[in-house]
């Protein structure tokens, strides 16, 4: 237990406030929780530093996390360790409450493995694939017993919309928006469905897949495309936008109680 505390009370109850932060390549999540009840939540593209210091005036914040993907952070890491009694960066040196047998633990993506640990305590005791559809779309497996294996990573919807129009002279760049019919009758929609389609295909094969591995699976959808791509799956899915916010949050409690 880390000594330096703040001690909070609400209706006589001591609480403690965690910030957690995602910082993924296009937008940044913010979350504020009391232990695990959520009691804000934000998403900014740009001034991650200028709302975290907002956040640190209005809220007297006890311990944090901080997860990226991107590479510029000290500005924002700088700030909270400045500012924060207990605070760490996800990096692959952090204690974890699940064993990763991942065989490169330093290029594991930080959100890949929150959303396997916010999945694991969820759902204790299952066998879980995590499906984050975000910029990329991820696929990544934790056992029943909290041992995650790893997984597969592949192009996101609209990086296969921009990949679409940047490598070819005539394809327009289009958007999930629109008319996606079993067979395109224009360009327009042969690009919508082959891209949609295409990806669903993708998703239902690896569910199907996985199903006849292992057993009793259980699938979480997260991601910026999880309620889009949620309601064209043919698989029963639980989609959850909020995945690797509790999963850092989890990290963070884990590693203020040892």
């Amino acid at each position: 237990m880390h000594p330096y505390k703040y001690l909070h009370y609400f209706c006589g109850k001591l609480i403690l406030v965690n910030l957690i932060i995602d910082r993924g390549n296009t937008i940044s999540k913010i979350s504020l929780y009391e232990k695990d009840e959520e009691i804000l939540y934000q998403i900014t593209e740009n001034g991650l530093l200028a709302l975290v210091t907002d956040l640190l005036k209005t809220y007297k914040i006890d311990q944090a996390i901080y997860s990226s993907v991107v590479s510029d952070n000290f500005d924002v890491t700088h700030y909270l360790k400045e500012n924060i009694p207990f605070f760490i960066e996800l990096d692959e040196k952090t204690s974890l409450p699940i064993k990763v047998a991942y065989k490169t633990p330093k290029t594991l993506g930080k959100d890949r493995l929150a959303g396997v640990i916010g999945a694991n305590y969820l759902q204790r005791g299952k066998n879980i694939l995590v499906i984050d559809a975000g910029t990329a779309i991820t696929y990544d497996l934790i056992d029943f017993e909290g041992i995650y294996w790893g997984g597969n990573i592949s192009p996101g919807l609209q990086m296969r919309f921009k990949a679409m129009n940047h490598y070819t002279s005539k394809l327009p760049l289009l958007t999930p928006e629109g008319d996606i019919p079993a067979m395109g009758y224009s360009t327009e929609t042969a690009i919508r469905s082959g891209v949609v389609n295409g990806l669903i295909y993708e998703i239902d094969g690896y569910i199907n897949d996985f199903n006849k591995k292992y057993a009793n699976l259980f699938i979480f959808l997260t991601g910026g495309d999880a309620f889009f791509l949620a309601a064209k799956l043919k698989n029963s899915i639980f989609a959850d936008t909020k995945l690797l916010i509790k999963g850092l949050n989890r990290i963070l409690n884990y590693n203020a109680d040892l």
